[in-house]
């Protein structure tokens, strides 16, 4: 499947920037189960700086904003091409070794909630995969996908105590349990093609563990459902703060406003055929 990407962000600032650096996590890795066939990054209020891949292998551009600038507008655009691997990427690769995915941090930490969570799931005996995605059914019955209660920087434990929550949360308390029951797991961020509509107003995150035999495989816990051709992987780490599309400083002018606008929509491939 060939998917078309359209992600813009428009920060407007109160007063111009006197200085300003962002992180950009927008470029989608080439990796198992997909390839980017056009990918670009284009800048209004900002120059590029560096591009460099950071621990995690995701590849970070680093810009800075114009002195004096009162809005910044970050545009990705690009084509992937996807396959379907039932959510399975395979073996570990990368800078991070695999035991650093069982360490938990400040958004993954599994306090009483999240243990009272793990000791109601099923263990099947079917092995390791039916038991996560017991455990992925039983988080989404506990928090409900609701906007508007959580944040950044709301915990995994927090989000099981308010009962409600986005698909970052989800992601979180998936991290926190798998961890939790010996299990590396880590924090995906990308984008899902919606079969009921091309415009979005946020992108994706889900969760990957990894399971002996199989290696990585992914979890997209408030579908239900592991990743297949809808999902583009773009960025990976410990949390939401390593794999953040954005993430960033400003000086001198305080944000008034940001603006997200996520479009992702099939693409038909004509002439040689998709590999």
């Amino acid at each position: 499947m060939r998917l078309a990407i359209r992600h813009s962000t428009r920060f407007r600032f109160s007063r111009p920037v006197k200085h300003g650096l962002q992180r950009l996590r927008l470029t989608p890795k080439a990796t198992h189960g997909q390839r980017v066939n056009a990918w670009s990054i284009e800048l209004a209020g900002a120059r590029e700086e560096l591009v460099y891949d950071d621990q995690n292998h995701n590849r970070v551009t680093l810009i800075s904003v114009d002195e004096g600038a009162q809005e910044l507008v970050i545009t990705a655009t690009g084509q992937v091409d996807t396959v379907d691997q039932a959510g399975v990427l395979g073996a570990h690769s990368g800078h991070m070794p695999l035991w650093s995915f069982l360490g938990q941090t400040d958004l993954t930490k599994a306090g009483p909630q999240i243990r009272r969570l793990i000791a109601q799931v099923e263990r099947s005996p079917r092995g390791m995969v039916p038991t996560l995605h017991n455990l992925s059914a039983a988080i989404l019955d506990r928090v409900a996908y609701e906007t508007g209660h959580t944040s950044v920087a709301t915990s995994a434990e927090e989000a099981v105590a308010g009962g409600k929550g986005v698909c970052q949360d989800h992601a979180h308390i998936f991290i926190a349990a798998a961890r939790a029951l010996e299990v590396p797991a880590r924090y995906v961020s990308g984008y899902l093609m919606l079969d009921d509509r091309v415009n979005q107003s946020a992108t994706h995150a889900w969760a990957e563990a990894w399971v002996q035999g199989l290696g990585w495989v992914g979890f997209d816990i408030s579908n239900g459902i592991c990743p297949d051709p809808r999902y583009v992987r773009v960025a990976t780490g410990r949390d939401y703060r390593d794999a953040a599309p954005l993430t960033g400083m400003s000086f001198g002018g305080a944000m008034q406003d940001l603006q997200v606008e996520v479009a992702v929509e099939q693409q038909q491939v004509t002439g040689q055929q998709q590999q």
